[in-house]
């Protein structure tokens, strides 16, 4: 018992085996706690679609030994008196492990919400992993500098003049790379707004091909040509981009003349021998034949159609398929396409 009644700095040693005893105690029902709320977290995860308990597993995966052992101890020290130095150190070294595991936390937040975005988008557009990885870095590289900055405060550390520095020195970085940034903002637009993703089609310009690559400076098209376009992707948003992968129906208008010596009773048989001929095909909605003007050496029609697929090879194929039936038709019906003539009268 004496030597339970010994002192050492300011307790005795009772006092600092029952502080230790608290310590252990509460370290170990806080681990347990921790590894069972993990596990039934996980196990109802698995079972619901709500990502809620998903988000909270992860960021309580993020909570680390030394929190655990420094919240403990602050327990533990209730059964102690400790000199008002030593209790502001203590206390001023939770608040740093707070807001350290905070960082943590939002850290273990923000991965969870990166991994959730890609996964979503990885079966529409395999590039956005790229642009996305890198928000993630600078939004984890933003929120460590806002943990230094709370931690250099909470030391005593004046920052106001260290933020002014940063803010002065961003701005000198932004105007040095500011072409740069253009095209990282421009790479984000691509991604949230999503003009165009990898296979689409699209015209820029005078320029066809398709999205084979989007970049965090630039995009890369294959033209219909074979040689690869690359385009800054502030430059490409600037343009008028037609997409044709996102097309709903392809509108076609298409001309031909038939000669001035075709009879009356067959000029007006060629808009049901036409329209005919185009209802006969396959995913195509007739619109409207007409006869449009008299040209100088033919009566000219116009013809218009839907083709409800994008696909450029099925209209083009459907073209053929509705220019050959129009010309079969034609010959058996005896009337004849009309083609650049001119007719000269002589007077005597």
């Amino acid at each position: 018992m004496d030597i339970l009644s010994n002192m050492y700095l300011g307790n005795m040693l009772q006092d600092w085996l029952i502080a230790v005893f608290i310590l252990v105690v509460v370290f170990s029902i806080l681990k347990i706690i921790q590894r069972v709320v993990i596990r039934k977290l996980e196990r109802l995860a698995a079972s619901t679609e709500n990502r809620i308990d998903d988000l909270i597993v992860s960021m309580l995966k993020q909570t680390k030994f030394l929190i655990l052992l420094v919240a403990s101890a602050y327990v533990a020290s209730g059964a102690i008196t400790l000199k008002p130095s030593i209790a502001a150190v203590l206390q001023k070294g939770v608040i740093l492990i707070l807001i350290v595991q905070g960082g943590l936390w939002a850290g273990a937040a923000i991965s969870f919400g990166l991994k959730r975005m890609i996964a979503k988008r990885a079966d529409q557009d395999t590039s956005t992993a790229t642009t996305i990885t890198f928000l993630g870095f600078m939004a984890r590289f933003v929120l460590w500098v806002i943990v230094l900055l709370l931690v250099l405060d909470n030391l005593g550390v004046n920052i106001t003049g260290l933020v002014a520095g940063l803010g002065i020195g961003g701005i000198a970085v932004a105007l040095a790379v500011q072409n740069i940034l253009g095209d990282l903002l421009a790479s984000l637009s691509i991604v949230l707004d999503k003009p165009f993703v990898i296979g689409d089609t699209i015209v820029i310009d005078n320029l066809t091909g398709t999205i084979e690559h989007i970049g965090l400076k630039t995009t890369r098209v294959r033209s219909i040509d074979g040689e690869e376009l690359i385009f800054a992707n502030s430059d490409l948003l600037k343009s008028r981009i037609h997409n044709h992968k996102r097309m709903q129906e392809r509108r076609v208008v298409f001309a031909f003349g038939v000669t001035y010596q075709t009879p009356p009773a067959k000029l007006t048989r060629i808009n049901e021998i036409v329209r005919t001929v185009i209802e006969a095909e396959q995913k195509v909605r007739f619109d409207r034949v007409h006869f449009k003007t008299y040209g100088d050496s033919a009566l000219n029609f116009e013809v218009v159609y839907f083709v409800t697929d994008q696909d450029y090879k099925l209209y083009m194929d459907i073209q053929q398929s509705i220019n050959l039936g129009v010309f079969h038709r034609f010959q058996e019906e005896g009337i004849e396409f009309a083609y650049p003539t001119q007719t000269v009268y002589l007077q005597k």
